[in-house]
């Protein structure tokens, strides 16, 4: 990577001003305006071979010696975006960002510790420092921006379940379950009975003792257990919910997925999918990338269309779709103050490589779905044509 095509992708670049030192100490301005960041190339790219299959590893052993980033992680973002390159620049981008994410902001590497082989087990008290304490993990819904993260989730869980235009004694199915607060208010406020379902140790413990304290035994019930296994001959729903669990489906088992559905949910049945969406799925960006890598091991986001053009195979109408890309911006800017506050807690006990990456996670996240195209989307579709609900959606938004 020559110092003349750092320099034409670097003017490419439109956004607030940023200044980069190069190897040879020539120190260079770009954007619009006052520097926001600083960008320290430490030694001449043209030394490293650097091959697309081979550019994580080169990162991960050579981080500290090749670049350092010196601003503020917003400023970042703002400026190299997650979007997919399509010129010959994409290399240096993806270098770029991939530094940022292992040293964020001015830190040297640190050697790679042990990964973390689970993403929800980490601990309830992980989670509980920067979760509101309804430990809802997924995006909320704000009303009003101003709007305290708490009841930001749980008008979250009011707006999904209202969707589901919930009747006393019907069967819900959860996939996906979390900590349990969505079945535990549909019970108590619709009269439904309810099954969780959840892969976590940590939250089928949690959820457990939620329903226990709630005296809701009768209603509720939760299952460790994967969707997949639960038997299609004895248990039936009239209505199915999954919140934030479809991203770790798998490219290959987005039919599966809804298959099962299918085959679980009653004729007329209702069924809302919460999920993560692209524009269009192309080759991996570099955020995407690393995400895989670091917090969401075999994470997939589907195109909204490919979720859509899927419905109609497993005779599913779609009924309601709506976008939640700025709440989802906004949880995730909130759960990042919360992070923040407990940072030297979570350094100590996990290490300072560790709450580096899940600050970058949480951050990076937020400017994505505010800049990228990535979207978050409400899906609510029926089994077979559905003529008995109502003629309008103004019940959702009462």
């Amino acid at each position: 990577m020559s110092k003349a095509e750092c320099e034409l992708y670097f003017k490419k670049i439109d956004s607030k001003g940023f200044r980069v030192k190069y190897w040879d100490e020539e120190v260079v301005d770009y954007g619009k305006g006052e520097p926001n960041f600083t960008i320290t190339f430490k030694k001449d790219l043209a030394d490293f071979s650097i091959k697309e299959g081979d550019l994580t590893e080169l990162i991960e052993d050579n981080a500290e010696e090749i670049i350092d980033i010196d601003g503020k992680i917003d400023d970042i973002c703002a400026a190299f975006g997650f979007n997919q390159e399509t010129d010959t620049f994409k290399t240096i981008k993806r270098q770029i960002l991939l530094s940022i994410a292992e040293l964020l902001i001015n830190v040297r590497k640190e050697r790679q510790k042990k990964e973390v082989q689970s993403h929800y087990d980490l601990g309830n008290d992980f989670f509980s420092l920067w979760l509101d304490d309804t430990m809802t993990y997924s995006c909320a819904y704000f009303k009003d921006p101003n709007m305290s993260l708490r009841d930001a989730q749980i008008e979250k869980i009011n707006h999904t379940l209202k969707k589901l235009d919930l009747k006393k004694d019907e069967r819900l199915l959860d996939i996906g379950s979390g900590w349990g607060h969505l079945i535990l208010k549909a019970a108590q406020e619709y009269g439904v009975k309810c099954m969780g379902i959840t892969l976590s140790e940590e939250q089928f413990r949690a959820t457990k003792d939620l329903i226990k304290r709630s005296g809701l035994e009768d209603r509720v019930e939760v299952r460790l257990m994967n969707y997949l296994d639960l038997d299609e001959n004895k248990l039936q729903f009239d209505k199915i919910v999954s919140v934030g669990m479809f991203e770790h489906v798998g490219k290959e088992n987005l039919e599966k997925y809804f298959e099962k559905i299918n085959k679980l949910l009653v004729d007329k049945g209702l069924s809302l999918l919460h999920t993560i969406t692209l524009p269009e799925v192309s080759e991996e960006d570099s955020f995407s990338i690393w995400l895989k890598k670091y917090i969401f091991p075999g994470g997939y986001i589907p195109e909204l269309r490919e979720l859509v053009s899927i419905l109609p195979k497993y005779d599913f109408h779609l009924m309601h779709l709506e976008s939640l890309r700025m709440n989802y911006a906004l949880t995730l800017d909130k759960w990042y103050e919360n992070y923040s506050l407990h940072a030297k807690e979570i350094e100590e006990k996990f290490g300072r490589q560790f709450m580096r990456r899940w600050g970058f996670y949480l951050k990076g996240c937020a400017n994505a779905f505010r800049t990228s195209g990535l979207d978050v989307h409400q899906l609510l579709f029926s089994k077979g044509l559905n003529n008995d609900m109502p003629l309008t959606f103004e019940y959702i938004y009462k």
